[in-house]
């Protein structure tokens, strides 16, 4: 299988490369297109612009997700067509195993997708493309376009499909909103990781086919549940701690808080910005309680490379000031290592 990663300039893909991506989409008949686990606007949005693009086709495409979306995403144009392999295991290993175009999106290695896909993925025959924005891309693929230093896996798309395959002509509304909600969301409604004019640029010619970003950014960010709004005031109030002496803050969810607020999938996302919203923290980060483990979330303003820090001391990882992982060892144990660590670093954040 032929292997490529773009070392020196992973943004902008070769002219074999183009040509090789044109050509597998030219004789494709059946997509799939494959996400993380816990997939949040980027995975949905550039997973759906891609689905569009080979439907309008009339190519068969689908979508496999290993969980289910968020609820406040379920507005997005055919999110209902997305089949989530946990729920329909064997429908998503047939689907896989008959595909002839495989992309991953918004995902650097197959372990993302959960242990039940990822031995299928590994093993899948078809052609494979991966699109993603996460550093150190470790999936054995056909075409690898992965950059750093784009605010999201939807720009990588955009840049894909009417860049570099120059199909702007089939650049639809529906692409268009799929391709906004994945840039918007990755971004922080563009508060973070959009210091490029390219960015907005793409934007500007979402705009021109009349995308509403007022209203996408009410169908995502005022389209929450009451059990959420539960949850973050019994965050905020009971579950914050802040460590000035580390410029550090954390906070923290248990299995009975989440069952006593009504929690369901996606009511947490987003929680974890809020331990950096105060003017003396660089660095935050969110334990959520699981059956024996803990998810953790992280992120940092400026220099501090939370990546770095996931990976060295969690087995996680993402980007330079947004990552995570989980940690198998109980909720009260975790916290304590968490707050063990924070001498190491106290000079780099306090710097």
């Amino acid at each position: 299988m032929y292997f490529c990663i773009l070392f020196k300039k992973k943004d902008i893909l070769t002219t074999e490369n183009i040509e090789k991506a044109e050509q597998a989409i030219a004789r494709a008949k059946q997509v799939v297109i494959v996400s993380h686990y816990n997939p949040d606007g980027d995975a949905v949005g550039a997973s759906l612009a891609l689905y569009h693009f080979f439907a309008n086709r009339k190519i068969q495409v689908n979508i496999i997700l290993p969980n289910d979306i968020p609820e406040f995403l379920e507005w997005m144009p055919a999110y209902n067509t997305i089949i989530i392999a946990q729920n329909n295991f064997k429908k998503a290993d047939s689907i896989i195993k008959k595909a002839d175009l495989l992309f991953f999106v918004d995902m650097n290695a197959t372990h993302r997708s959960g242990a039940e896909l990822e031995k299928i993925l590994d093993e899948a025959t078809a052609f494979k493309i991966l699109i993603d924005h996460h550093p150190e891309p470790n999936i054995d693929c056909d075409i690898i376009y992965s950059s750093t230093k784009t605010s999201s896996t939807c720009e990588l798309i955009y840049n894909f499909l009417f860049k570099y395959l120059n199909k702007k002509e089939e650049l639809t509304l529906e692409i268009a909103e799929c391709i906004y909600v994945g840039i918007m969301t990755d971004t922080g409604s563009f508060s973070y990781m959009c210091n490029n004019p390219n960015t907005f640029l793409i934007l500007a010619e979402l705009m021109k086919l009349k995308v509403d970003g007022e209203k996408i950014h009410r169908n995502v960010y005022d389209n929450y549940s009451i059990a959420r709004i539960k949850l973050l005031g019994l965050l905020l109030c009971k579950r914050l701690t802040v460590l000035p002496e580390f410029a550090t803050s954390y906070m923290y969810l248990t299995k009975k808080d989440m069952l006593q607020c009504n929690y369901k999938r996606g009511d947490t996302e987003g929680f974890v910005n809020y331990g950096l919203s105060m003017k003396i923290v660089k660095f935050t980060a969110f334990f959520i309680e699981r059956d024996n483990r803990v998810r953790i979330s992280f992120r940092s303003k400026g220099n501090f490379n939370v990546n770095n820090f996931a990976k060295k001391h969690f087995g996680g990882g993402g980007h330079r000031n947004a990552s995570a992982a989980y940690y198998e060892d109980s909720l009260e144990n975790t916290i304590a290592y968490f707050n063990q660590l924070l001498p190491l670093y106290a000079e780099e954040l306090n710097s």
